[in-house]
């Protein structure tokens, strides 16, 4: 058995928030284990992948990337390469079919495994396929291993019970479970202790989380009792799940934001019922107009599915409708893209044509486009409260952060200024998406 050295790791990230939280997840655990994580390819003794299966484009790049890994184990036979998260799960029997010189694929209720399933591979024994899913995993006692940064993100939930009909992730992430409230409270202490000031709380419908009697809005109150957290966030709530009392904690406590993601993936109450959402388009309409009226400067984006199995012209003009009745400040749209083993490539025909999915896209994005440049005009003129993230992607002299309500705003570098600083910034332009500014002296 070959003598082995400690394993310098890559590892590289693709998806959702839920995905770069678990990978945080996966260094620590790598980490404990005497591991050593590199950014330098050419250096790693191990290459992992942490996928995401949700859409289509997200599955054809990590395909791509594991090209460009496979260049690697030509070069250096040694190299073990593994792929991890939802795609481990949900196309399993492709990878390793199709792609043997995959040494590795693990699904995320078992990257604990991950060590001794590398020590394995290292020492030349068989390839390992891991991906049963576990009812209780939530990694308690595990303090994710964090790059320095201004958020931190918190996992609250693990898995999903909703089946919407479109989605892979109960199949690939398995059904929800909640972490305890106690091992919350103590990574967000963790996170303090790491120079964090703002932490986002992930789940697959984050405001399902519960124990015993406490449920979500129990929760955010719970939470920012921890000393040092100046700004809390979350994603993604379900709108099914989102009570009035959620919407009084947001107004009532200063350090939750305002600003929520409430995915509404389409507008059309035929849609959403093959889609399996749980709500009516009408339903949606009176929660948003509720959360407006409840908590003051809030800030709504949303997730938008056209092309879905079924849609007619006349399920998207009441998308259309519905987007700008609610006039969401941002939106992320995508087509329908059919994901094997989900109940609508089961029970329905994926029959819009790709053409018209790509105009439907289109003239939703113009719209949507236009709502978002109107509500950002209407901050001109105004002072907001701006948490400093770092310098601009264009000009050293510039930096950037985020309103409460998720707005990026740039502006210009002040000597001696930090990372998670709160800065009043009076807007004065809009330019592209973007608020410019200029921090006032107070």
């Amino acid at each position: 058995m070959p003598v082995l050295n400690k394993p310098r790791v890559y590892l590289e990230t693709y998806g959702c928030q839920m995905n770069f939280a678990d990978s945080e997840l996966v260094a620590a655990i790598l980490e404990e284990n005497l591991a050593e994580m590199t950014s330098d390819i050419a250096k790693a003794d191990v290459i992992l992948v942490n996928t995401c299966a949700i859409r289509e484009h997200a599955s054809q790049r990590v395909m791509q990337q594991l090209h460009r890994y496979q260049q690697q184990k030509l070069q250096r036979p040694e190299v073990v390469i593994g792929v991890l998260g939802c795609m481990s799960s949900h196309l399993k029997e492709e990878i390793s079919q199709e792609r043997p010189w995959v040494d590795l694929v693990v699904g995320p209720d078992s990257y604990r495994q991950l060590p001794q399933l590398i020590t394995a591979r290292r020492a030349e024994l068989p390839t390992s396929v891991v991906t049963g899913l576990d009812r209780y995993e939530t990694y308690e006692q595990i303090f994710p291993r964090r790059d320095a940064g201004v958020n931190a993100w918190v996992t609250i939930t693990r898995g999903c019970d909703n089946f919407c009909s479109y989605c892979v992730v109960p199949f690939a992430r398995g059904r929800e479970r909640s972490r305890p409230l106690s091992a919350i409270q103590a990574e967000m202490e963790q996170v303090v202790r790491e120079g964090f000031r703002e932490v986002t709380l992930l789940g697959q419908n984050v405001n399902s989380w519960r124990e015993g009697d406490n449920r979500f809005p129990e929760l955010l109150e719970a939470v920012t009792q921890v000393a040092g957290i100046e700004r809390i966030r979350f994603i993604s709530p379900h709108p099914r799940d989102f009570s009035q009392r959620l919407l009084e904690v947001i107004r009532d406590i200063p350090q939750v934001m305002n600003h929520i993601h409430l995915p509404l993936q389409s507008g059309s109450d035929p849609v959403l019922e093959r889609m399996n959402r749980g709500y009516t388009a009408s339903g949606f309409i009176e929660l948003a107009q509720r959360a407006r009226a409840t908590v003051s400067e809030l800030a709504i984006s949303t997730d938008i599915i056209v092309g879905f199995c079924g849609e007619s012209e006349a399920d998207f003009e009441a998308t259309l409708a519905l987007v700008r009745e609610v006039e969401f400040d941002s939106a992320f749209t995508f087509k329908y893209s059919e994901r094997s083993g989900t109940i609508a490539a089961r029970e329905y025909e994926d029959d819009v044509p790709a053409v018209i999915k790509g105009a439907r896209l289109d003239q939703l994005m113009e719209l949507q486009n236009g709502i978002t440049r109107r509500r950002n005009s209407a901050c001109i003129g105004r002072e907001f409260a701006v948490m400093a993230e770092g310098p601009s992607r264009k000009l050293a002299t510039e930096w950037m952060g985020r309103t409460g309500c998720n707005r990026i705003v740039v502006f210009p570098f002040q000597a001696g200024l930090l990372p998670g600083r709160v800065l009043p910034v009076r807007i004065e332009e809009l330019s592209g998406f973007t608020l410019r500014g200029n921090v006032t002296q107070k």
